[in-house]
């Protein structure tokens, strides 16, 4: 029973299988088969999301190759903006706007947070993490917590971490990451 239990370890070193299953978001379990949008549509906290990614033309390119980090808000943190704040940018006429506000939670490869976290460490604190709206989040930590601050001074707390996806990994985070305005 233990060479099985050794082999098996091997396998799953040499393989980079991992046991630890993926986290549950918004009450749905999380399969690393399915891209991030595939994932995202079962989540009942990221509703918002999904229907502002949409908005803005995004789930053909979040449901591509990647591999992308997404910086997930909840609608709790959609609910955080101004009233009146997220149906306007659900407006057509405002496509432009939503994308550069949904690209600002995007980076164009897979960063798991003990990644993240070293590279944190070895800025000393605080790391910045372009994204591919053009906006450079600031990534530090507080206790064990990951905190990522946007250009404006709004801070998030990565809630959930570390969700795989098949092009990428999600971070659940509790506040709406904004570019400079």
């Amino acid at each position: 029973m233990m060479r099985i239990a050794t082999l098996t370890a091997a396998f799953a070193l040499t393989t980079g299988m991992a046991f630890a299953e993926n986290p549950m978001v918004g009450g749905a379990a999380m399969f690393e088969t399915k891209n991030i949008v595939e994932n995202a549509v079962n989540s009942a906290d990221h509703t918002t999301l999904v229907a502002a990614v949409t908005a803005a033309g995004l789930v053909e390119t979040l449901q591509g190759a990647g591999p992308f980090t997404v910086f997930a808000p909840t609608n709790d943190a959609f609910a955080k903006l101004p009233a009146g704040t997220v149906e306007t940018l659900l407006l057509p006429e405002n496509k432009d706007q939503l994308t550069k506000i949904l690209t600002c939670h995007v980076v164009g490869k897979a960063v798991m947070l003990d990644a993240l976290n070293k590279m944190i460490a070895d800025d000393g604190g605080k790391h910045p993490v372009p994204t591919l709206g053009g906006c450079t989040l600031q990534a530090s930590y507080d206790g064990d917590m990951v905190m990522l601050t946007d250009e404006g001074g709004n801070v998030a707390t990565v809630t959930v971490a570390d969700v795989v996806q098949s092009n990428g990994v999600i971070h659940v985070i509790d506040t709406v990451m904004l570019p400079a305005m």
